[in-house]
């Protein structure tokens, strides 16, 4: 099962990275968190007699998520702001049909 997280977490890195960053320069962050949670899934399964997930290393695995999801909060709320800003200045016609 762990294998089957690890290839999950780079599909969801690959596609965040190539197809979805077109939209947002974000999503290469999102991107490269995604592709380092599998290679720490990758790295659990590979070395059964360390565990990764606790001790000093859970812990610096909750801190790394933590702290990318404190960014990417920061960026999604700054992004949503930005575009509710651009949508009230835009004036609505209903001639634009």
């Amino acid at each position: 099962m762990q294998y089957f997280y690890a290839i999950l977490w780079f599909a969801v890195g690959l596609i965040l990275i190539f197809s979805i960053s077109k939209e947002n320069k974000i999503f290469y962050f999102a991107g490269s968190f995604f592709l380092l949670l599998g290679a720490w899934w990758l790295a659990d399964a590979l070395l059964p007699e360390v565990n990764l997930f606790a001790g000093g290393w859970g812990i610096a695995l909750k801190c790394l998520s933590g702290a990318a999801l404190v960014v990417l909060v920061i960026c999604f709320l700054r992004n949503y702001q930005k575009g509710k800003r651009e949508s009230e200045k835009q004036p609505t016609s209903k001639e634009d049909f």
